[in-house]
């Protein structure tokens, strides 16, 4: 058979508009954060759903969301280096528990610092600058 050629045919990598997503977010002190994601290849990723059902249903009823269009959330992330668009996804990793970081901080002494002991360590750097100061001024 002779390979038959379709010149009309789009290409696979070609951008098509989605409409308006509802993009999560998370609250930061300026406002709202766009969040992003990670590919299971470990690349990041900005991601939308086309309907609050399917973003509730992957990410679960918590999530906060804005709704922005395809090119307003790829100028976004573009400053940010990401590049990709995932829309839609029907995976996600589950949330991690919170009781393994606190046990982790539990056993590990060396973490827990006093506010006291990073004082102490600011005086003693500022009075170390001070002489060294005093030895080149004379």
């Amino acid at each position: 058979m002779s390979p038959v050629e379709f010149p009309e045919d789009p290409e696979p990598s070609e951008r098509f508009p989605a409409g308006l997503l509802h993009v999560p977010v998370r609250s930061g002190p300026y406002g709202c954060t766009t969040r992003f994601f990670r590919t299971p290849l470990g690349g990041r990723t900005a991601v939308g759903f086309t309907s609050a059902a399917k973003l509730t249903a992957t990410l679960g009823t918590d999530q906060a969301c804005i709704r922005l269009s395809e090119p307003a959330l790829r100028a976004l992330a573009a400053p940010l280096g990401v590049t990709a668009l995932t829309v839609d996804p029907q995976f996600s990793a589950p949330a991690t528990t919170p009781s393994v970081s606190r046990d982790i901080e539990r056993t590990s002494s060396s973490r827990a610092w006093h506010p006291q002991h990073v004082g102490a360590l600011r005086v003693t750097g500022a009075a170390a600058v001070v002489a060294c100061l005093n030895l080149l001024i004379g």
